[in-house]
């Protein structure tokens, strides 16, 4: 059938022992991104999915793709996400080029970005129940997607590589480069593309059993928008660019025995994310209109996942943000450094088979949020189903 259609159904049961509003909380650890209360006009485009899980049972965004060939010369995908109460959002809208020489690949339309190890897995494909904190801090939910063009390029090399660049229209992103709301008072923004990324990707020849893969990404987001919030008169409006920085690695092993069963994936990232603003509007206090403010945070994660008998898996995860976490200004009133936010996550996973799972996951946090510390503990219990065409997924 051309296109292939799949379903992928995802439900998860959740609890912690902030009576259910510890995942939310996740999304606002202390920090350049949380401890404003900065708004982005755009929040209403990803509305369809739930950013933080409720106590009890949860009916997460119900994924439904459509893919396919294109006159034997182009790929094309659609995928739209739906959720328990019938939203219905576009995550990825896209053609990309077959047949160009020399290794040459174009992509067009909405679609993941390729930096970065993480960002272009969909839910179905994690190997946990929930995102890793340092890109749900640092990129949002929903990590780095927009639309706009990606040129790759895979030379014939001895070994595998392959440079990326992309550029985006820069407006549909929950973190970084997004107009911010009511910004009647902030410069126009520059024009699109206002979003440019490059990333390259290397891999040598360990043999049938090992793979590596190392990679290193930025972006450069040069119209980067955000209002501020802390109280009624003190409204103010930042505008300039944002910077961001990473790297990745993944190592896996197959040890050749049935279902998975003796296989590990180790894989880890560290993100750092610099936003050079100045202050452009403020509602009470015009004296500091032009000030700059320097704003970084960084983040990562170290995550290993190990097959203990045919189609069950454990995993193991060390994620966190904010070992760089400061604001920074021209007075020392305004210098402020936040606290570091971090978790360490188990799960255990039951392949039922290629389309259907079954995990359980029990996470510990330790989480700065505004100005003080909580700790405490998350319990998941999740299942994905796969209806119809379900392709492989990525390295």
């Amino acid at each position: 059938m051309n296109p292939k259609l799949s379903v992928i159904l995802d439900g998860v049961y959740y609890d912690d022992s902030l009576d259910g509003s510890g995942d939310a909380m996740l999304g606002e650890t202390a920090g350049i991104f949380a401890a404003h209360g900065h708004d982005h006009e755009d929040e209403g485009d990803h509305g369809g999915h739930e950013h933080g899980l409720e106590q009890g049972f949860n009916l997460r965004h119900t994924e439904v793709v459509l893919s396919g060939s294109v006159d034997g010369m182009f790929d094309a995908r659609l995928n739209v996400a739906i959720s328990d109460e019938g939203d219905v959002e576009l995550e990825e809208a896209f053609v990309a080029s077959t047949g160009l020489p020399a290794g040459l690949r174009i992509k067009a339309g909405k679609f993941y970005s390729g930096i970065g190890y993480a960002n272009e897995k969909h839910p179905h494909d994690w190997d946990f129940v929930d995102q890793n904190i340092a890109y749900r801090t640092l990129l949002g939910d929903h990590g780095l997607s927009d639309t706009g063009l990606q040129l790759t390029w895979l030379p014939a090399w001895d070994h595998y590589t392959l440079f990326g660049i992309e550029a985006f229209q820069g407006d549909k992103n929950e973190r970084l480069g997004t107009e911010a709301e009511h910004a009647d008072d902030l410069p126009d923004r520059d024009k699109a593309p206002r979003l440019w990324t490059a990333f390259a990707k290397w891999s040598t020849d360990l043999g049938h059993d090992h793979a590596l893969q190392l990679g290193a990404s930025a972006a450069f987001f040069r119209s980067h928008q955000e209002m501020h919030h802390h109280g009624e008169m003190d409204e103010h409006g930042l505008d300039g660019d944002a910077r961001l920085y990473g790297v990745d690695a993944v190592y896996k092993y197959d040890s050749g025995q049935a279902y998975g069963q003796g296989d590990w994936r180790i894989s880890g990232e560290y993100l750092w994310v610099d936003k050079n603003l100045e202050v452009a509007h403020h509602e009470s206090n015009q004296g500091v209109i032009g000030e700059a403010r320097d704003f970084s945070e960084d983040g990562l994660y170290v995550q290993a996942t190990y097959g203990i008998a045919p189609r069950w898996e454990v995993g193991l995860r060390y994620d966190a943000v904010g070992f760089t976490n400061e604001k920074r200004g021209p007075r020392p009133a305004v210098n402020t450094d936040y606290d570091e936010s971090e978790r360490w996550t188990a799960a255990a996973t039951w392949h039922i088979s290629e389309t259907s799972r079954i995990r359980a996951q029990v996470a510990q946090v330790s989480g700065a949020f505004d100005d003080h510390r909580e700790d405490y503990t998350q319990f998941y219990l999740q299942y994905q189903m796969s209806l119809g065409a379900h392709g492989a997924h990525n390295f």
